[in-house]
């Protein structure tokens, strides 16, 4: 129920978060289209007001009203708007010479119709007695865009005839598929500036860059939460998976020696085996070994549980580890389940360190008790104790190279085949590393599939 329940939940906002970046990239195409409308318009004003300069640049720099016969009342005109169409009637010695209809671009205003005139007024004087000069008009337009901050890398103006003609300007540049170009009319026969340029979407995208970056920041953070959320899932899974195991593991770990134990205990009791001393002795041994079996589960268990804890504290003693060793090793011994064979050598004999020693007990008897499981029925074990080091080598089954990195692992237990005989729950050698680690020692293994398997616990004493 409670997968279910996370699912939808997971899926819900997965799908409210697609719906939310979908339209956040719908608004992100609206204002590219915005910002491009916005700076097609910049560049038709850019070109109106190159057009103006250059015809008021054009009286001073060739001094028109000195031509002989420079008259400015040759030629008069009237204008009247009626809707988006502008008409422009021409008189020419006081009679009317024609009309001409021009469409005014949408979104036309009043202030723009004011330049469009003033524009068309200063050409009808002026260009009769001497004509534009495209190369002013070319400087003003680039100077014009630069002001504002557009920098096409394809920028020209030329002029054209009513037909869309080539008339004058650089034309080299405008062989260019992705040209784009505004226009503006210099006379009243329909000649016009034409200013090309290239893409401008570099242009925009700076504009936008701010809001494209934080999208994609946003996006990335979504992701890598989704990613980590994904991966968190999964580990839990697998903990609980592990964890399944486990109480598996431990149930049948328990259970075997509290059986044992109550089968030997129940022979004394009911079956008259208390008169017969050796079957009692026999029957009592047996209880005892496997009350102690289920006293060391239990306190791996408490272990795992205090290892989590930051504050373990260690009761510390100096300890002669050959004779500590020994004992441990005569007790293994005692296991009839196995021929078991411990050897035990120090060099020096009377090497001692600082440890816990229920906790150093701990470690020994689960390595031993690995190199036990983990062996044929002719179990021989070598420990080698010594001043920086000791060494657990046993004539084992070894680990294979693909197991070996996670030995250490918690829960992980290295795979038997089809073996019964090797039951277990997979936190000693987690347990042992924890410990070590803890007491300010390292560990490390050598083992290969066949050839037996060695630990070594190297002692970093404190200067």
């Amino acid at each position: 129920m409670k997968s279910n329940r996370f699912r939808n939940i997971s899926i819900s906002v997965i799908c409210l978060l697609v719906v939310l970046l979908g339209i956040n990239i719908w608004y992100l195409v609206g204002l590219y289209g915005s910002i491009e409308q916005t700076t097609r318009q910049q560049l038709h004003q850019a070109l109106v007001d190159a057009d103006i300069d250059e015809v008021l640049n054009r009286v001073p720099k060739h001094r028109l009203d000195t031509i002989p016969g420079f008259q400015l009342e040759q030629m008069s005109q009237s204008r009247s708007i009626v809707g988006d169409t502008l008409y422009i009637t021409v008189e020419e010695a006081g009679k009317e010479a024609f009309v001409r209809k021009k469409a005014l671009p949408k979104g036309t205003n009043y202030s723009d119709n004011m330049l469009f005139e003033i524009g068309l007024g200063a050409h009808e004087t002026i260009d009769r007695h001497h004509g534009p000069f495209i190369e002013d008009v070319d400087s003003l337009f680039k100077r014009s865009l630069a002001k504002i901050g557009i920098h096409p890398e394809v920028c020209s103006v030329v002029m054209v005839d009513s037909l869309g003609n080539f008339m004058a300007g650089d034309s080299t540049k405008l062989s260019q598929k992705d040209l784009s170009y505004c226009e503006v009319e210099y006379d009243i026969y329909g000649n016009s500036y034409r200013g090309y340029y290239s893409s401008l979407t570099g242009h925009i995208l700076r504009q936008m860059w701010v809001i494209i970056a934080t999208t994609l920041l946003i996006v990335i953070l979504l992701a890598f939460a989704f990613w980590y959320l994904i991966n968190t899932v999964l580990k839990l899974r697998s903990i609980e998976e592990m964890k399944d195991d486990f109480v598996n593991n431990m149930t049948h770990e328990l259970k075997t020696p509290i059986a044992i134990a109550y089968s030997a205990n129940d022979a004394l009791l009911n079956y008259d085996e208390g008169n017969d001393r050796q079957k009692q002795q026999k029957y009592l041994a047996v209880a005892l070994e496997q009350l102690n079996r289920l006293s060391g589960l239990v306190e791996n268990i408490l272990s795992m549980s205090m290892e989590r804890r930051k504050t373990l504290a260690f009761n510390k003693e100096g300890i002669e580890l050959l004779p500590f060793v020994s004992e441990i090793a005569a007790s293994q011994e005692l296991r009839t389940d196995k021929e078991i064979k411990i050897e035990v050598e120090a060099s020096p004999e009377n090497v001692t360190v600082e440890a816990d020693p229920t906790h150093l007990a701990n470690i020994i008897h689960n390595l031993i008790d690995n190199s036990i499981k983990y062996s044929g029925s002719a179990v021989d074990i070598k420990i080698r104790i010594g001043t920086e080091s000791m060494e657990v080598s046993d004539n084992g089954i070894g680990i294979s190279a693909k197991d070996l990195p996670h030995i250490f692992d918690k829960f992980y237990r290295v795979p038997t085949g089809n073996r019964l005989d090797v039951s277990g729950y997979g936190i000693g050698l987690f347990y042992v590393k924890s410990i070590v680690e803890k007491m300010g020692w390292n560990i490390e293994v050598e083992s290969k599939k066949g050839d037996g398997t060695k630990f070594i616990i190297r002692f970093c004493h404190e200067k």
